[in-house]
C-alpha cells in the first residue's frame, strides 16, 4: 500500500476521521491563527473543505492533539480532551430527551385511540 492509501492519508474519507478547524478551535482551544500557522507550516496534513460555499480547513485529530500536547503539555490535552467529551455527551442526552418526548407523544395518542 503507498501513502495515500495507509496511515494518516487513508483515513481523509473516514466519518470522524478528521477535524474542521471549527472543532479543533473547540475542543482543543486552538485560536484560529494558530491552525493557519500549521497549516501552511504542514500543508500534507491539512485539507481544505467546502459546505454550501463555506469554506474550511480538514485536520486529523491526532496531529491537532500532538500540537496541542507540544504546545500546552499533556494535561491541558486532557483537560481539553474531557471537555470536549462531555459536550459531545450533553449533545447526545439532549438528543436523545427529545426523541423521548416524541416517543411518549406517539405512545400516548396510541393509547387513546
Amino acid at each position: 500500500m503507498d501513502d495515500e492509501q495507509s496511515g494518516l492519508f487513508g483515513a481523509w474519507g473516514r466519518k470522524d476521521a478528521t477535524l474542521s478547524d471549527n472543532n479543533a478551535r473547540l475542543d482543543y482551544g486552538f485560536t484560529q491563527v494558530e491552525i493557519i500557522q500549521e497549516a501552511r507550516a504542514d500543508r500534507p496534513h491539512c485539507r481544505e473543505g467546502s459546505v454550501h460555499g463555506n469554506h474550511f480547513l480538514r485536520l486529523p485529530p491526532r496531529e491537532v492533539e500532538a500540537q496541542v500536547e507540544a504546545t500546552h503539555g499533556a494535561r491541558y490535552l486532557k483537560t481539553q480532551q474531557v471537555q470536549a467529551e462531555v459536550r459531545k455527551t450533553n449533545r447526545e442526552l439532549k438528543t436523545l430527551k427529545a426523541q423521548i418526548v416524541v416517543l411518549e407523544a406517539r405512545m400516548a395518542k396510541l393509547q387513546v385511540g
